[in-house]
């Protein structure tokens, strides 16, 4: 099995070269994208603490009740 590849453009000339990846780019790749799923994975959990927030304020305001800071910051913010 070859190696993942890059490409590279010359938009002066026009020129295409295709590399394969060093063992060192390829390193480098694999640690971006698990840093790009752990981001990924920690915003879509704000959102979702977020979403729970706004649900929790809604059902309060709804029953009379009084709202938590947090709660009150997810409505506004």
């Amino acid at each position: 099995m070859t190696n993942p590849t890059r490409i590279e453009v010359n938009c002066a000339t026009g020129e295409v070269i295709e590399h394969e990846l060093t063992a060192e780019e390829i390193a480098q790749r694999e640690l971006d994208a698990i840093q790009a799923a752990t981001e990924q994975a920690e915003r879509e959990a704000a959102a979702a603490a977020k979403a729970a927030l706004k649900a929790s304020a809604k059902a309060k305001l709804i029953a009379g009740e009084p709202l938590s800071a947090e709660e009150a910051d997810a409505l506004v913010l």
